[in-house]
C-alpha cells in the first residue's frame, strides 16, 4: 500500500494549499474532500432541490455523478460531465455548503466515496508518480482516514485566517467584505463543529499551528513530519518482518522483544558501569544461567536457545535489584579439563570469577550434583568469593525436594528458582545482592564513558575476535576456528596508541539472516544492533580469500546504517604476491562506492601494523562529525553549478538555490532546488564535496527538496 496523509483544520487554516503543496513534491495523489462537499451543495441547486429539505438532499447526493480529480497541480471538479471547479468556490456555494455538510445522510455518503478514493490511490492509483494521497478536510484524520500513515491537524488563529482568506479573494480578483468574511468563516467553524472536531487534535494526531508561519515554512514543516513518521512506520514495518522470518525459521519460542528492537533502532542497551559491585553467573552448560540474567534484567537481553553451549564469551549488563545497582556478567558453561573450544569458554568462566566481588552459582536441581558441579565448586572456594547457590528449574512446589539435596554442596542454603517462570527469583537475587560489597573491589571503567565506539564486524571468521584480543593483549573473549563463535556482542574498553576506545566484538553475518538458526539467528539480530549503537564500523576482510558478495553487503549495511567506516584486511600474513595483485583488482571493482573509507592491512593473529588502526580510527571520527558553515557550503556549490551545471532534462535544467548541512555523524546536506537531480549529478555533488572538505571514512548524506521560485508567495 502506498502513502496515506490525512490533513484536518478549520476554514482558513490554509491546509487546502498546503496539501497541495505537499502533494505536488512528494508525487501523490490529493483529494480535497470539502470539494466535494461543495459539488454537493451545488448538485442539489443545480437540481432544484430544497437545502432545508434534509431526506431530498440525501436522495439527491447519494445519486451525484461527481468525478474528484487528484492531480494536485490541477485537482478539477467534474459533475455531469461538467467542469464545476470554479462553480463551487463562489460565495453563494461557501455561504449554503454548511447546511447540507451538517447532514448527517450526507456526510455518511460522501465519507464512503472519499474512502474508496483513498483506498484506491493508496493501492496504486493513477499517477505515475507512485502510490499515495494527501487527503484534506474535516473529518479526515477521525472519520474518513483514521489509519492513515500521517494525521495532522493545521490550525491558526481566527486573525490570521481570516487574513489568508481575505487574500485569497484578492488574488483572484475579487471583493473583500470583511464583515461578510469573518461572519462566513466563524459561521462556518460554529457549524461544522456541531459534527466534527477540528478545532483540537485527538490523540495520535499531530497539531500544527501555522499563526506565525510562512507558506513556504508550513510546507517544510510538514514534509518534515512526514517524513518523520514514515520512518518510524518502516522501523514498525521491519519489526512485522523480522517476527515472521523468525516464525519461519521455527522460532517461534523466542518470538522477537523490545530488546531486539531497540538495539536494531539504535537504542543503548544497557552496559556495565564504573565501580558497581560485579556478580558472576556461572554453572554447567545448559542449566539455565542467561535465562536467569534475563530475569534479572526483566528482558531477554542474552543469547537464550535449550541447548548447551550458545553462551560463549562473559557478558556484563547494568542491572537492579531491591534499590541496589550491579553489574551481572553472563558466562559460557563451565567445564573443568575440557578440550578445543569448550576449554575456551570455561577459561573465560573462570576469570569472570577472579573479576567478579560475588558468584552466582546455577545448578540444574532436576539433574541433582554431578561431577562437573563438585569440581566447580572446589574452584569457587579457592577464589576466595561469596557464594550463592541457585537450585534452577524448580518450576513447582512439588520439585523442592530436588533442590534440598544441593545442600550435599556445602554451600549453604540452595534458593529454589525457575529462571524461565520467575518462581523464587526474588529470593536468591535478594541473596546474591546481599553477598555483593558497597563498592567494587574489581570494577573497571565504564564502556559509557565519553569514549567512542567501535564496532569489530564482518562475515563469520574473519579474525574479529582475534584483533579485539590482540589490542587488548590478553584473551578477553574466546577464539575459534570454527565459524560463528562469537554469539553476543562483547563490549571492551581497551587502549590503542595511548587513548581508550570502546571495542565491541560481534557475531559474523551470515550470507542471509534467514540461514541462521535459533541463538545464531539472535546473535546477527544484535550484531546489527551493535552497529547502529557504534560510531565506527571496522568491517574485517580476509585478505587470503577473494572479497565475496557478503563482505559488500555487510559494508552496505554499514553505510546504510550511516556509520563511520574503517576497512580492514585481515590475515595479512598468510598473502602472497599473487593473491596481493588480485585483492588489488578485487578492491577496485568491488569497493569503489567505498573508496573514502580509511583501508588498512594487519594481521591480527601476529599483531603486525594493528598499530594503524588507531590512524584510521581518528580519521574516520573526524570525518564523521565534520560540519561545513553554511555560508562556505553555499559559495562551493555555487563555484561548481557554474563550472559544471545540471544537464537539462524534458527542457529544463534544475539549479541549486540553497544548500545547508543539517547534521553531522554522519554528515548530511539538503540541497535546495528548482528540479530533482539526476543520481549521476548527486554523485557528482558527493565527489566534489569530499575532494574539497574530506568526509574521510565517512557516508554522505544528500537529501533534494524542490523549490518552484514561482509558487512562492
Amino acid at each position: 500500500m502506498g502513502i496515506v496523509v490525512a490533513i484536518d483544520g478549520p476554514s482558513g487554516s490554509g491546509k487546502s494549499t498546503v496539501s497541495k503543496r505537499v502533494a505536488g513534491e512528494l508525487g501523490l495523489a490529493y483529494l480535497d474532500t470539502g470539494a466535494m462537499y461543495r459539488a454537493a451543495a451545488w448538485w442539489c441547486e443545480h437540481e432544484g432541490v430544497d437545502l432545508a429539505d434534509a431526506a431530498s438532499v440525501a436522495r439527491t447526493v447519494a445519486s451525484m455523478p461527481v468525478v474528484m480529480g487528484t492531480d494536485p497541480r490541477s485537482p478539477e471538479v467534474v459533475c455531469a460531465g461538467a467542469d464545476i471547479t470554479a462553480a463551487i468556490r463562489e460565495p453563494h456555494i461557501a455561504s449554503v455548503v454548511s447546511t447540507v455538510a451538517t447532514n448527517l445522510d450526507v456526510r455518511a455518503e460522501l465519507a464512503r466515496r472519499q474512502r474508496e478514493i483513498i483506498r484506491l490511490e493508496a493501492a496504486g492509483g493513477s499517477r505515475s508518480e507512485g502510490a499515495g494521497i494527501v487527503a484534506e478536510g474535516r473529518d479526515v484524520t477521525t472519520v474518513i482516514a483514521p489509519d492513515a500513515n500521517v494525521r495532522l491537524l493545521i490550525t491558526a488563529s481566527e486573525e490570521a485566517r481570516l487574513a489568508r482568506r481575505a487574500g485569497d479573494l484578492e488574488a483572484a480578483g475579487k471583493s473583500v467584505d470583511a464583515a461578510a468574511l469573518r461572519d462566513q468563516v466563524v459561521r462556518r467553524d460554529r457549524d461544522d463543529a456541531a459534527v466534527s472536531q477540528f478545532l483540537t487534535a485527538p490523540e495520535g494526531v499531530t497539531l500544527v499551528d501555522t499563526t506565525d508561519m510562512s507558506l513556504d515554512e508550513t510546507v517544510e514543516h510538514v514534509i518534515t513530519l512526514i517524513e518523520r513518521s514514515l520512518d518510524e512506520a518502516a522501523e514498525l514495518n521491519r519489526h512485522d518482518v523480522l517476527r515472521a522470518q523468525a516464525l519461519r525459521e521455527g522460532l517461534a519460542d523466542y518470538e522477537l522483544d523490545e530488546t531486539d528492537f531497540a538495539l536494531l533502532e539504535g537504542r543503548d542497551a544497557p552496559a556495565a558501569e564504573a565501580g558497581l559491585p560485579v556478580l558472576a553467573v556461572v554453572g554447567r552448560p545448559n542449566v539455565g544461567k542467561s535465562t536467569l540474567v534475563n530475569r534479572v534484567l526483566g528482558h531477554r537481553e542474552a543469547v537464550v536457545q535449550d541447548v548447551p553451549g550458545v553462551t560463549r564469551d562473559r557478558v556484563s549488563y547494568a542491572a537492579e535489584w531491591a534499590g541496589r545497582r550491579f553489574t551481572i556478567v553472563d558466562t559460557g558453561g563451565w567445564e573443568v579439563d575440557a578440550a578445543g573450544l569448550d576449554a575456551a569458554v570455561a577459561a573465560q568462566a573462570e576469570v569472570a570469577v577472579e573479576m567478579s566481588d560475588a558468584v552466582l552459582l546455577v545448578v540444574d536441581a532436576r539433574v541433582g550434583i554431578t561431577e562437573a558441579d563438585a569440581r566447580i565448586v572446589r574452584v569457587l572456594r579457592r577464589s576466595g568469593r561469596p557464594v550463592v547457590l541457585a537450585a534452577n528449574k524448580v518450576d513447582s512446589p512439588a520439585q523442592e525436594g530436588d533442590a534440598a539435596v544441593l545442600w550435599n554442596l556445602g554451600l549453604g542454603q540452595p534458593h529454589a528458582v525457575s529462571a524461565l517462570h520467575g518462581r523464587g527469583s526474588g529470593d536468591v537475587l535478594q541473596a546474591a545482592v546481599a553477598a555483593l560489597p558497597e563498592v567494587s573491589a574489581v570494577a573497571g571503567p565504564s564502556p559509557d564513558d565519553g569514549l567512542h565506539r567501535v564496532a569489530l564486524v564482518g562475515r563469520p571468521n574473519v579474525g574479529k575476535s582475534s584483533l579485539l584480543n590482540t589490542i587488548a593483549g590478553s584473551a578477553r573473549v574466546v577464539v575459534n576456528e570454527a565459524a560463528g563463535t562469537t554469539r553476543d556482542p562483547v563490549d571492551e574498553v581497551l587502549a590503542l596508541d595511548g587513548r581508550q576506545w570502546v571495542f565491541v566484538d560481534t557475531a559474523g553475518i551470515r550470507r542471509r539472516v534467514r540461514q541462521a538458526r535459533g541463538a545464531d539467528y539472535y546473535a546477527v539480530l544484535r550484531t546489527q544492533g551493535a552497529i547502529e549503537k557504534a560510531e565506527v564500523a571496522v568491517v574485517l576482510l580476509d585478505a587470503s580469500q577473494p572479497i565475496t558478495e557478503q563482505d559488500v553487503r555487510v559494508i552496505q549495511q554499514v553505510v546504510d546504517a550511516g556509520r563511520a567506516l574503517v576497512l580492514v584486511n585481515n590475515k595479512w600474513d598468510l598473502v602472497d604476491e599473487e593473491r596481493w595483485i588480485m585483492l588489488a583488482r578485487e578492491t577496485e571493482h568491488d569497493l569503489a562506492h567505498v573508496a573514502w573509507a580509511p583501508h588498512i592491512n594487519l594481521a591480527a593473529r601476529t599483531g603486525w601494523h594493528t598499530n594503524r588502526l588507531a590512524r584510521a580510527l581518528d580519521a574516520a571520527v573526524e570525518g564523521w562529525t565534520t560540519r561545513i558553515p553554511t555560508g562556505r557550503l553555499n559559495a562551493f556549490m555555487g563555484e561548481l553549478q557554474s563550472a559544471t551545471p545540471h544537464p537539462v532534462r524534458g527542457g529544463r535544467q534544475p539549479r541549486i538555490l540553497f544548500t545547508t548541512q543539517v547534521q553531522t555523524a554522519p554528515p548530511r546536506i539538503v540541497v535546495f532546488t528548482t528540479g530533482f537531480l539526476d543520481a549521476g549529478y548527486r554523485r557528482f555533488i558527493e565527489r566534489r564535496l569530499r575532494e574539497e572538505f574530506g568526509f574521510i571514512g565517512s557516508p554522505i548524506q544528500i537529501g533534494v527538496r524542490v523549490r518552484d521560485r514561482r509558487r512562492r508567495r
